[in-house]
């Protein structure tokens, strides 16, 4: 490509030829357009230079079939999103398709109209090549005209007007991919994510007035002298179901600090107003990591911090579970825990801070 200026013929040639003249056609225009710009039109082929053929009218069929398609893969995606149950149910439930059956329909939405839209430009467009030579000249109204002229043409030519279809079609479809876009944004509107108080109950909250034991796994109370001093314990909600996936916010550690290092997890405590959360030397708190929801499983006695092995986030124990190392951001939940008549361990009441990882409605 080469660079240059107008000369003084080519000056002539645009006075010879009225921009405003009302008997031309759009594409003359473009025509004139391309002309003053140096370009050459190498090949111009219109897919189907007699209008309303059989074929051009499958082909505006097929398109349309393809935008349409796109319309009721994205609709799938939204009633999906809003009304497929999604709360986890154990056994082979109808929840277990929620996250497959979205992925699913979103991907056919978007292969639909990837492939309607490249069929229109294959099929319905017009094939043009054109070669243009690179040049700075001034903008000037006739030129501003023109390209405004140029862009009108090429919706023209994308076949809207002479087939209604695609237009119709194309907005039935697109439409519904785009509530696909803004359903994230939207989701947590539908429905009430504080609904019987879920996201801040776990098992340990008390039922019917009566405290919650400390189970093993087993499903066997613990008595504090079951944890040596140093020694560690995981425990669940001694409730139906307290130890399977259902109570999954529930796992927590329970500790047996030694005594000096009781000491400083008291002083801790009180001054976060956490005085009483503690039984003697024993301590307890939420297993399940603040940043990713890991089980912070590791702990180390001699230096009492709770390893996370998924992203090595540490807790020092003896300062209110407060993260010293690693991505997360807020201390475990401190479980207030008490020895009841018979000596088994028990839950005073609920967490009082939400458990797991973080998020933007934690008052």
């Amino acid at each position: 490509m080469s660079t240059h200026t107008d000369s003084a013929a080519n000056g002539t040639d645009r006075a010879a030829f009225d921009i405003d003249d009302p008997k031309l056609t759009r594409f003359q225009i473009v025509q004139e357009g391309a002309r003053r710009d140096d370009i050459e039109i190498v090949h111009y082929e219109p897919q189907f230079p007699v209008a309303g053929t059989k074929a051009e009218r499958r082909m505006t069929r097929t398109v349309a079939g393809m935008f349409l398609l796109t319309g009721l893969a994205a609709t799938a995606f939204l009633v999906i999103y809003i009304w497929w149950p999604w709360k986890y149910e154990a056994g082979a439930g109808a929840d277990k398709f929620y996250t497959p059956l979205l992925g699913l329909t979103l991907g056919l939405a978007l292969l639909f109209v990837g492939f309607g839209i490249l069929t229109w430009g294959k099929k319905l467009l017009p094939k043009e090549v054109s070669i243009q030579d690179r040049h700075l000249v001034h903008t000037s109204d006739e030129d501003r005209k023109i390209v405004g002229n140029t862009m009108l043409y090429m919706a023209d030519e994308l076949g809207v007007k002479r087939r209604p279809l695609l237009g119709i079609s194309l907005l039935a479809g697109l439409a519904p991919v785009g509530a696909v876009a803004a359903a994230p944004l939207l989701g947590g509107l539908i429905n009430q994510p504080h609904k019987n108080n879920q996201m801040f109950t776990t098992g340990f909250a008390p039922h019917n007035g009566e405290l919650i034991r400390l189970v093993r796994e087993d499903g066997t109370p613990v008595r504090p002298e079951e944890v040596s001093a140093g020694g560690q314990i995981t425990v669940f909600p001694g409730i139906p179901h307290g130890v399977s996936n259902r109570h999954a916010d529930s796992p927590t550690l329970l500790i047996h600090l030694r005594e000096s290092d009781a000491q400083s997890a008291r002083q801790a405590n009180a001054k976060v107003g956490h005085e009483g959360y503690m039984w003697g030397n024993y301590t307890a708190f939420s297993k399940i990591c603040t940043h990713a929801g890991c089980p912070a499983s590791l702990y180390e006695q001699q230096t009492n911090r709770l390893l996370c092995p998924c992203h090595q986030s540490q807790f020092l124990i003896t300062d209110n579970a407060k993260p010293v190392f690693g991505p997360a951001s807020r201390r475990l939940p401190q479980l207030p825990i008490e020895v009841d008549d018979e000596g088994f361990f028990v839950a005073k009441s609920d967490f009082t801070e939400t458990v797991g990882p973080d998020f933007w409605e934690r008052p």
